[in-house]
């Protein structure tokens, strides 16, 4: 059974850095302007993006500043999550948290790079806190399926 949970959980992480790398770098701008027409954009001030769409909450609408806000954390929770089912010397709150922003100064660099996408380090924040839930949530499932085996032993 163990086998096939990680598995599952191998091919179901595969899938999810498939839909993590179009969502970030192909979704929004795939095929609109040539490479030399893109600018670069960045943001270098801790907390700008996130007051900015908070402040201007009510003229953006409710989808954009749920999707830039929430999304950036909800996109990083599977990462989190399913990385220490696969790998079981990842089961570390510190690891974790670290390669999550280290996979996120990454993706924000080649957003740069590439001109696809905004290098901000609100994303660094929000994408770092993202991996940490999931792998608080990782944890507590983890302890509650333990408990529950012991328990039936």
């Amino acid at each position: 059974m163990k086998k096939k949970i990680k598995t599952f959980s191998t091919i179901l992480f595969v899938l999810y850095l498939f839909l993590l790398i179009y969502l970030l770098f192909f979704a929004e701008r795939f095929g609109i302007q040539s490479f030399e027409e893109r600018e670069y954009h960045y943001n270098l001030v801790f907390l700008q993006e996130i007051k900015r769409f908070w402040t201007y909450r009510e003229q953006l609408g409710v989808w954009p500043v749920v999707l830039n806000l929430l999304g950036n954390v909800v996109g990083f929770i599977p990462f989190g999550f399913i990385l220490p089912i696969i790998h079981r010397d990842t089961r570390n709150f510190f690891f974790i948290t670290f390669s999550g922003f280290a996979l996120s100064l990454c993706v924000e660099t080649i957003q740069l790079v590439t001109k696809l996408g905004c290098f901000d380090v609100d994303d660094l924040i929000m994408n770092t806190l993202g991996a940490a839930l999931g792998y608080i949530f990782f944890a507590v499932s983890y302890f509650i399926y333990k408990r529950t085996k012991r328990r039936n032993k």
